[in-house]
């Protein structure tokens, strides 16, 4: 799929790996559409990346800010249509996501199972809210022709998280909801094949997001030494190159791609 003159949704668009992520596939020629939280940075995010393209000549591209709860039908179909507006909607990518922590048993007594579904209502079925509304609008667009792929309608890539697969202590929420984002990673794709649609998902290891920056310096630079190469904190940029990539190259779907410099995460 060719990010150059496609039209891009992101979640979580106004900061982190989502900004990034907008960035990298505005760069690149795509209009995109971020989607966040109406107190969030996304429509200063938008004007700034509008900014950056005035002036050239022939860009044909434009960002929108579209406030909404991922969990909330009508104002992600809103960002769809909003999507839709600016031309076939070829590109999807999850990163929206809370990772309240909680224990079981804590200090303060049980884990209030309301503290439990938050984090699944966001992080799983806000993530499947949106593909499925933006895969009804990509299977209703003309398929393109690719150079080596052969046709596609479009790409839906999820964020899942290395805590699927390792989840620590105080992580039983958080994990539950990454492990089935990853879970439903291949019979989704199954499903779509016969559509020319692409599912594909991250699992990003300790990355430098706004959750991350909250931790002190020193905390940020211990997390970062426990990655065996290269010894940091993952930058967005990274999560975004992966992320055209995947759009790019038309073989990879149905998978689960850890992004997260060979960290295998302790149970604390």
């Amino acid at each position: 799929m060719d990010i150059n003159g496609s039209v891009a949704m992101i979640t979580g668009g106004a900061s982190g790996l989502g900004a990034a992520t907008a960035r990298r596939l505005f760069d690149g020629g795509a209009s995109v559409v971020l989607i966040d939280l109406p107190g969030s940075a996304g429509a200063a995010f938008a004007e700034e990346l509008n900014g950056s393209a005035a002036g050239r000549s022939g860009t044909g591209r434009t960002a929108v800010f579209t406030p909404a709860d991922v969990t909330n039908e009508a104002e992600v179909q809103g960002a769809v249509d909003a999507a839709v507006a600016l031309g076939p909607l070829r590109i999807l990518v999850n990163c929206a996501g809370i990772a309240t922590p909680g224990k079981v048993l804590g200090l303060d007594g049980v884990l209030p199972l309301d503290a439990f579904s938050r984090v699944i209502q966001v992080n799983l079925i806000g993530t499947f809210n949106v593909l499925r509304l933006a895969a009804a609008a990509m299977v209703a667009t003309e398929p393109v022709s690719t150079d080596v792929g052969g046709p596609e309608r479009g790409v839906i890539i999820n964020t899942a998280s290395v805590a699927a697969f390792e989840g620590q202590i105080g992580q039983p929420a958080y994990a539950a909801s990454k492990g089935a984002v990853a879970a439903m990673t291949l019979p989704l794709a199954r499903e779509l094949a016969r559509e020319l649609v692409r599912v594909v998902t991250i699992a990003p290891g300790i990355f430098e997001t706004p959750m991350m920056a909250g931790l002190p310096q020193d905390a940020q630079d211990s997390l970062g030494r426990q990655v065996p190469h290269p010894s940091r904190l993952g930058r967005p940029a990274e999560y975004a190159g992966l992320v055209a990539h995947i759009v790019e190259n038309a073989m990879l779907n149905g998978e689960t791609i850890r992004l997260d410099g060979a960290i295998r995460m302790g149970p604390k």
